[in-house]
């Protein structure tokens, strides 16, 4: 997964820009960000500040950790499956 170019402090400061009535342009072009990074953002993170933003990354990487563990776990049940339907 690609590296976000701001962090979450900085991420919440635009959007509190964005919030408090600065243009998105002007936004846009002063923090050196497309439009659509601006509203992906905003989307993703709008309304949360910066402890919110970092306990749900950090949720994200653990659901990613569970997720991983419950595949190899399963597989391993289907192949404990079919080695008992085999005998």
């Amino acid at each position: 997964m690609k590296k976000s170019r701001y962090s979450e402090a900085q991420i919440v400061s635009i959007l509190k820009e964005a919030e408090n009535g600065v243009p998105v342009p002007e936004l846009c072009r002063t923090h050196g960000m497309s439009s659509a990074s601006f509203y992906q953002q905003r989307s993703k993170f709008g309304g949360l500040d910066a402890s919110m933003i970092s306990e749900m990354k950090q949720l994200q990487v653990e659901n990613a950790r569970l997720k991983r563990m419950f595949a190899n776990v399963s597989m391993q049940h289907e192949l404990n499956e079919e080695a008992l339907a085999k005998k």
